[in-house]
């Protein structure tokens, strides 16, 4: 899986990193890692920066906002990068100091859509995920009677952060909460992108589990 693509532009970009702070003291950042492929950046010279429609709330704010300081879509130039604690470092040709990496604190880092990796047939980009509506099927295939998939709501994002399974970042309908399901294979039945759905068969409970506030 990779990074979802920026909404209004959804078929123009694939997004592989979101920044974070500066990194360093020559303009590297560090940033959150938002492919299945970090080893693809050894591949690649050009990037992109874009603002991040929803970007997460932060006790520590940028000093800068960078959709008014730095005119996005940006392209760059990528020097150097590694590993690091659980992150990325980048270092652009176009950020040399410690303000200029200030300034890009925020954006995402992203390629043209129609330069993303190709995937397996069991793989499938966070990209193409975002915005499905999850129905659980478990008392389709357990049921006696004829049962119903049972909506559990849209995803809205997915977390790769938590283990080595992704979790997928669900908000019912009308409801101000996030459940969160791990997108295993073994629960996977359906999976219609264009449709924009995606059917699960979930343990009983889970979702009970996996909600804000449950246990």
């Amino acid at each position: 899986m990779t990074a979802p693509e920026q909404p209004e532009q959804a078929a123009q970009w694939v997004w592989l990193a979101r920044i974070r702070r500066p990194q360093g003291r020559k303009g590297e950042v560090f940033a959150d890692i938002l492919t299945d492929f970090p080893e693809k950046f050894a591949e690649r010279r050009r990037l992109w920066l874009l603002p991040d429609p929803a970007p997460p709330a932060s006790p520590t704010p940028a000093k800068t906002t960078p959709a008014k300081t730095i005119p996005v879509p940006r392209e760059v130039e990528l020097l150097a990068h590694w590993l690091h604690k659980g992150g990325i470092v980048l270092h652009f040709a176009q950020s040399d100091s410690i303000s200029a990496a200030e300034a890009l604190a925020g954006l995402i880092v992203a390629i043209p859509f129609a330069g993303r990796a190709p995937l397996a047939d069991d793989e499938v980009y966070v990209a193409d995920l975002i915005g499905c509506t999850l129905y659980d099927v478990a008392k389709m295939e357990t049921a006696k009677m004829d049962a119903a998939p049972i909506p559990i709501g849209q995803i809205e994002d997915v977390d790769r952060t938590a283990g080595p399974v992704a979790l997928l970042v669900v908000r019912s309908p009308g409801s101000t909460e996030e459940i969160l399901i791990p997108f295993a294979k073994s629960y996977l039945r359906t999976l219609d992108l264009a449709a924009k759905r995606v059917e699960m068969a979930l343990p009983e409970g889970l979702t009970d589990l996996n909600a804000p506030g449950k246990s």
